[in-house]
């Protein structure tokens, strides 16, 4: 099995870069734009993708949880000058499941930030998972440049590091601060609803999939036009999904005289030789 802190990590698919890193298995899960002036105290939102969510979308992520991304959110940190990133992947998590669920020992989760306006990323956060269940051991890479840009990566090895236990807050609070483990999951939707409305989205496995396979309803549920009537329901609440969350100060992200960043996630993994 391929050893996910190799430094080199073969692609899934030979017939393209066949000796390079790793390949996103679950697709981009969001961009959103910051916009900082330099030189002044504090860090402005200015998004313009930031309205998406996406939680198993595929057969393949259903089934494979770790690797799934649910939600990317940016947004300013505790004090001016800093910057939170945040990734949930592993939606829904039941209370139950999330006493053993952990991260993946052979994905590579990444922050990727663009500070050129290229949208390709000029740094990256890499995290990695050690153990199993809620007691793994969790090492960040970075901020540091990305040796390969685009759909291929492979771990740094230069830059700052950080490693310590999940689900405990690490770091400090005028550096780098991480947290790795379970959380609420914030998205609120009525996912019998959506399934009903569109089935060919439905899960595989699971009371969701006995939804039928004709569309049942056309509109979410709620008391007002264009709701279809009935009391909103907010199937994710008290599920949870992982969640990966990130302080820094935003000087660490940015290029002198220019504030403005992207910032998307992705998980992947490595492939057979």
């Amino acid at each position: 099995m391929p050893d996910p802190t190799d430094p080199l990590v073969r692609t899934p698919r030979p017939s393209v870069q066949p000796r390079l890193a790793r390949r996103p298995r679950a697709r981009l899960a969001g961009a959103l734009l910051l916009a900082g002036a330099a030189g002044v105290a504090g860090v402005a939102l200015a998004v313009r993708t930031g309205v998406a969510s996406d939680h198993q979308d595929t057969p393949e992520v259903e089934l494979s949880p770790r690797k799934d991304m649910n939600d990317v959110f940016v947004f300013p940190g505790s004090a001016p000058g800093r910057i939170v990133l945040a990734m949930t992947v592993a939606s829904p998590t039941t209370p139950a499941q999330a006493k053993t669920r952990g991260f993946g020992t052979r994905t590579l989760y990444q922050f990727k930030v663009d500070n050129t306006g290229d949208a390709r990323e000029d740094v990256v956060l890499q995290v990695t998972f050690d153990g199993t269940g809620p007691d793994q051991t969790v090492t960040v890479r970075g901020p540091a440049a990305p040796i390969y840009k685009g759909p291929v990566s492979k771990l740094v090895r230069t830059g700052p590091m950080m490693q310590g236990p999940t689900n405990t807050v690490l770091g400090s609070a005028a550096g780098m601060q991480l947290f790795a483990g379970v959380r609420d999951d914030p998205f609120f939707i009525d996912l019998e609803q959506f399934f009903r409305i569109l089935p060919d989205r439905r899960p595989s496995t699971g009371p969701l999939s006995q939804i039928p396979e004709t569309p049942s309803a056309t509109a979410f549920r709620g008391p007002n036009p264009p709701f279809a009537g009935g009391t909103p329901v907010d199937f994710l609440r008290g599920i949870n999904g992982l969640a990966i969350v990130i302080e820094l100060p935003a000087s660490m992200l940015t290029r002198p005289g220019n504030g403005r960043i992207g910032v998307w996630a992705t998980t992947s993994e490595p492939s057979a030789t």
